[in-house]
């Protein structure tokens, strides 16, 4: 993974020097609430429900055992012994000191590590697979091309001040694991013709009140030209982009307003004068970014058990954990495995302190030393042995970690909602334990298969309830909580946005709905079919009347 530098060091340190005279002077009235909120939000500091809340940027994903560590003891001292890691890979304390948050960027900085652009209309921490670099299905490595984006892109004076927030992700993979069309720009890597590697440019994707599936601006991007093409598309927004509303200020309503073609000639306008120049890639550039990102060196005589035999060494809950919480490795004899952050009766994305210092431990003594954090909320040790597995298992299984349920209905996203959030219309995490322990003893639920369940508080939609097979929306209906059902969400192969099935539904209601939504599924199914091909192909009517009673939009109750 990326080393920073003794410049890159210094920078941090005197940046936190810097903030907190800001903080002293806003403590000691000596400068104003207004003043003030700018400076703490490029510092990542919110002022949420009940208490402040400070986001800490993990970069495409990707964390050290040694950071891992910082993060603990952070939870430990400054907050209430735990932390958040969200939609956006990144990591949030939720009940920080105000006057305490210089200590806490003190500490991150002692590992590389800050709250930069964590918010504020800028380029937010851009995310990628999260299997990146050992994923066997990849055409190349994302992350130097993220390591080279964020280095761009940070504090940069042009880039600082947009009309509004802005997302990117990358993926080198033919599956995408980065839902790179619901961002603002999305980059997909691919081969032209004559074999070069390059990207495919999505622009004007997004969730929240207004969702948009990002649309293609240019079919193949040589990857030296990375940064001359995406500053066009940054110079074309901010030149072209709406300040005078907020609702109307994201590239993905410029992109409507203007047309997708249309955007696209401004865009190579633009690019005409920044092609071939100073920001070109060079192969040294790449080369000494990506030589961060080698591969650690792998046992190619490990032995590769297959499900079988691990099913006769082991016991069935291994063998279980296994097929869930495992995945494909590009090198022989090794395997992916994600720790689920998904326990019933604990917050989705939540980790104790105690458990950030195990997955730190699980990292040094399977992992070399690597951990990644999903953007479906959990966290992945990319360098396992697969004959490891057994005893990586019995030491998750201690730590709380090794939930079977990736994929599953339980392995649910979801945002903090009205517990923490100001925006939030309803409470998120009571619903996502509701539906937990709905199904936390269905026998059936492996046998289910894939099945992506999303909840967001509200419409601004943190909890990416549009992509989910199934999303759930918090909504307020005179002044109670009620929450709509969306169905056919997916952001792989031709992505497609949620469709409402019918009228909100109170809370008590929700997990009854998604359980009758799944007996549908069961009962029509074909042989292998996963839940959103049955979708596809029965239509949303015969869920809606299960869910219904009906055509006429009147709903059942439990």
């Amino acid at each position: 993974m990326y080393q920073y530098d003794e410049n890159e060091k210094r920078f941090l340190r005197q940046r936190v020097t810097r903030f907190r005279d800001q903080m002293l002077r806003y403590l000691s009235g000596q400068m104003s609430e207004d003043d003030f909120r700018p400076l703490r939000l490029q510092n990542g500091l919110y002022i949420q429900r009940h208490a402040p809340m400070l986001r800490v940027a993990i970069p495409y994903g990707t964390l050290s055992s040694r950071q891992m560590r910082a993060l603990a003891t952070i939870a430990r001292d400054f907050d209430r012994g735990y932390g958040h890691f969200t939609t956006r890979c990144n990591i949030q304390f939720n009940w920080v000191r105000l006057e305490e948050v210089p200590d806490i960027l003190d500490a991150l900085a002692a590992v590389d590590m800050h709250a930069i652009q964590t918010s504020g209309n800028c380029i937010r921490n851009i995310t990628t697979d999260h299997f990146a670099g050992v994923a066997r299905d990849e055409v190349l490595d994302p992350r130097p091309y993220c390591e080279i984006l964020r280095q761009w892109s940070t504090l940069s004076p042009e880039y600082s001040f947009l009309p509004r927030k802005f997302k990117v992700a990358i993926t080198g993979s033919q599956v995408d694991r980065a839902a790179v069309r619901f961002h603002d720009i999305g980059l997909r890597a691919v081969h032209s013709a004559e074999g070069e590697v390059g990207f495919e440019v999505f622009v004007g994707g997004g969730l929240g009140r207004t969702p948009m599936v990002g649309q293609c601006v240019r079919a193949f991007l040589p990857h030296r030209e990375l940064l001359t093409y995406v500053d066009a598309i940054m110079r074309t927004y901010n030149r072209f982009g709406r300040r005078d509303k907020k609702y109307k200020s994201r590239i993905k309503i410029l992109v409507k307003e203007l047309g997708v073609a249309a955007f696209a000639r401004e865009v190579e306008h633009e690019w005409m004068c920044l092609r071939d120049g100073p920001a070109t890639l060079s192969d040294a550039r790449i080369e000494a970014v990506s030589a961060h990102f080698q591969a650690p060196a792998c046992d190619v005589h490990a032995p590769v058990p297959d499900d079988a035999a691990l099913t006769r060494i082991f016991d069935d809950a291994f063998a279980g954990w296994a097929n869930r919480n495992t995945s494909a490795h590009k090198a022989l004899g090794h395997s992916i495995v994600t720790l689920s952050l998904k326990r019933t009766g604990t917050p989705p994305g939540d980790a104790t302190a105690d458990q950030m210092d195990r997955v730190a431990d699980l990292a040094d003594r399977f992992s070399r030393g690597e951990i990644r954090v999903s953007h479906d909320q959990n966290l992945v040790l990319p360098h396992v042995l697969t004959r490891d597995l057994h005893a990586l298992w019995s030491a998750a299984l201690d730590a709380r970690l090794a939930t079977p349920n990736v994929g599953t209905a339980t392995d649910l996203v979801c945002c903090p909602g009205g517990d923490f959030c100001n925006l939030a219309n309803a409470r998120s995490l009571p619903l996502a334990e509701a539906i937990q322990r709905r199904f936390d003893q269905d026998d059936d639920l492996q046998a289910t298969g894939a099945l992506s369940l999303n909840i967001s508080g509200c419409v601004n939609a943190c909890g990416h309830h549009h992509v989910g097979h199934l999303g759930v929306l918090g909504v307020d209906k005179n002044g109670q909580e009620f929450f709509q059902v969306t169905l056919g969400g997916h952001p792989d192969g031709e992505p497609a946005i949620g469709k409402i099935m019918g009228p909100a539904l109170p809370a008590d209601q929700v997990p009854v709905a998604i359980e009758r939504v799944i007996k549908v599924y069961r009962e029509h199914r074909a042989p292998e079919e996963a839940f959103i091909h049955t979708v596809e192909r029965l239509g949303h009517e015969p869920f809606k009347a299960a869910v219904y009673g009906g055509r006429d939009g009147k709903h059942s109750h439990a």
